[in-house]
């Protein structure tokens, strides 16, 4: 049990002295003008009347992952994450979505392009997240107990897989 409690303060220990990075450092304060690709994820917490997204973006052209930012589907959420990008002076000269309604009501329309196909990188990505946690997958008896720890692992496995070989 003691090892549980060890996890849990060092999962919020992690949280609080913001050790997840949200934004990739190759693209922070670059004033960079970039094409992006946004979708989400959905995972749950204790049980699936909990959901919790994973709202992310690429780079169209690279294929990193540039940001991402977790919360429920929500205009909130994705203007959270319009806010990260917005801090890390990346402008962004187009916008690739699907059609879930926060894109219409927050991106200039005149800079989307809805594309399902598009998009095939990005999901690849979340079958990766999947396929390496056990937590996501969707049969499962492995399952976050607390949104700190879901958002940590998840987030700390994100800076370590997509991150951490472009850090200086």
């Amino acid at each position: 049990m003691s090892w549980v409690l060890t996890a849990i303060q060092l999962a919020t220990n992690l949280k609080k002295s913001s050790e997840v990075v949200y934004v990739n450092p190759v693209y922070v304060n670059k004033g960079l003008k970039i094409t992006l690709k946004v979708d989400e994820m959905w995972a749950y917490v204790r049980n699936k009347k909990q959901p919790r997204w994973l709202w992310w973006v690429e780079d169209a052209v690279t294929g990193e992952v540039v940001a991402f930012v977790f919360g429920r589907r929500t205009h909130q959420t994705f203007r959270h994450l319009l806010a990260l990008l917005e801090q890390a002076r990346i402008q962004v000269i187009r916008w690739i979505t699907d059609c879930w309604w926060a894109y219409f009501d927050c991106l200039d329309q005149r800079l989307r392009l809805e594309s399902k196909a598009l998009l095939q990188s990005l999901e690849r990505k979340h079958l990766t997240l999947r396929t390496r946690l056990k937590r996501l997958a969707r049969r499962t008896i492995c399952f976050s107990k607390s949104v700190t720890i879901h958002d940590t692992i998840i987030g700390l496995f994100i800076n370590q897989f997509f991150f951490a070989n472009k850090r200086n």
